[in-house]
């Protein structure tokens, strides 16, 4: 971007948060260029249902969509191809999508926005104009702070600037180019991250089933999840190893709350606690330091994994979760083989069947690997230095990811407004 040139002459647009603009560009209301349109879809003409997302617009599932469904798609607005989405409700939250193209006739909620760009306006640089406005928070801060919602008059009287058309159809053209580079650039590192994960989750699952020494010989563990173990390991049922841990917090003996969140233990001050929180916290159960907490709810819903923890400090969490407490061995060696059992899936095999929820009686039943304590160590050791080093890598990507998405935004905002001539 820096290798662009700028217009010869500017002039100031009187709107603080576009600046200065091409002299020769229009500005006025968008409602001197645009239409609100609304056709409901009562006779139920279409059946082609649409949906914003951060992607972008995208076809849904009539029969299994995703989101909110409502009652009667006799509700929804019918969408022509080109017109422009916007979804300006909830605005306190920047991290959903505002505003998108229509590639196809099709229907979406009645709380969307639907606009007509006008005959000298084409619709993707109108996109173009309107997704910097998202990405520069200026619909959240319309009006006197921040409101929760924008309607159709809002909208429309929000300021709009349009080039010549020539010019238009350059600036579409370009950005049409340079953000698909960038889209490429971006699901490239993505796919990247998703390998380094999978290279991570083998890495923990060799070592905690197979342990280090490749040359060891193996016999058949007899446990259909972990497979052929070192044949100087054994296998024991988890009552050897666990114990639950079911004290109550009875008393108010501890106020430090914990938070099972992603496969690690947090701590959370009480007032960013959401959700259900209890009148008293008296019902929690007490944490300490080494125990495994584990989510044993609703696995038929289950979508993502990481549903064990191990504790780092004393607190109390929710009486919803499992609290092992390990009698024998490395709690984090421990751990990590639980983690095995439910990143692979096989926690949906524990008990009969696939059950919504898991007890202790289903863990202390489990068969589970024993190597001697001097090789958890070993183990737990190896995986640490291991998986901090994918972490490292996977975070780089990921801060190379946020560079290219501000790339994007600042390349999308500069053409569009006018600061830099394509």
């Amino acid at each position: 971007m820096g290798k662009l040139e700028k217009y010869s002459s500017y002039k100031e647009s009187g709107v603080e948060w576009l600046g200065e603009i091409p002299e020769y560009w229009k500005i006025l209301k968008a409602k001197y260029f645009h239409k609100n349109l609304k056709a409901l879809n009562t006779k139920r003409i279409c059946d082609n249902v649409l949906s914003l997302t951060l992607r972008g617009v995208v076809n849904n599932n009539i029969d299994s969509p995703e989101g909110l469904v409502p009652k009667d798609y006799a509700t929804y607005q019918i969408f022509e191809k080109d017109d422009l989405v916007f979804k300006l409700i909830d605005l306190e939250n920047i991290s959903t999508s505002r505003v998108g193209i229509v590639h196809e006739k099709g229907i979406m909620s009645s709380a969307y926005i639907r606009l007509k760009t006008g005959q000298n306006s084409i619709p993707r640089f109108a996109y173009y104009y309107y997704y910097s406005l998202y990405i520069n928070q200026v619909y959240n801060n319309i009006g006197s702070g921040v409101r929760s919602t924008l309607g159709p008059n809002d909208l429309l009287n929000i300021a709009y600037i349009e080039p010549p058309v020539d010019e238009q159809s350059q600036i579409v053209s370009f950005l049409d180019n340079k953000t698909a580079q960038i889209d490429n650039a971006i699901s490239q590192k993505e796919k990247l991250i998703e390998l380094l994960k999978e290279q991570k989750q083998i890495t923990i699952n060799e070592a905690v089933t197979k342990g280090l020494d490749k040359d060891v010989e193996f016999k058949d563990s007899g446990v259909e999840w972990i497979g052929e173990i070192p044949k100087h390991w054994e296998v024991f049922p988890g009552l050897r190893v666990f114990s639950e841990n079911k004290r109550k917090n009875t008393g108010m003996i501890d106020d430090r709350v914990l938070s099972l969140s992603y496969g690690r233990i947090i701590r959370k001050p009480k007032e960013k606690l959401v959700g259900l929180v209890p009148e008293s916290f008296e019902t929690y159960q007490i944490v300490k330091a080494g125990d495994i907490i584990i989510r044993c709810t609703d696995l038929q819903n289950d979508k993502v994994s990481l549903r064990t923890a191990l504790a780092k400090d004393d607190g109390i969490i929710t009486s919803a979760y499992l609290n092992l407490n390990v009698k024998n061995g490395s709690s984090e060696y421990w751990h990590y083989l639980l983690h095995v059992l439910d990143i692979t899936k096989a926690i949906y095999k524990l008990g009969s069947g696939l059950r919504q929820n898991l007890s202790f009686n289903d863990f202390k039943r489990l068969d589970i690997v024993l190597p001697p304590e001097e090789e958890q160590i070993q183990i737990v050791e190896y995986i640490e230095t291991q998986t901090a080093k994918i972490d490292k890598a996977i975070e780089l990507q990921q801060n190379y990811i946020a560079k290219l998405k501000e790339y994007k935004a600042s390349l999308i905002d500069s053409v569009v407004t006018g600061k830099v001539k394509v």
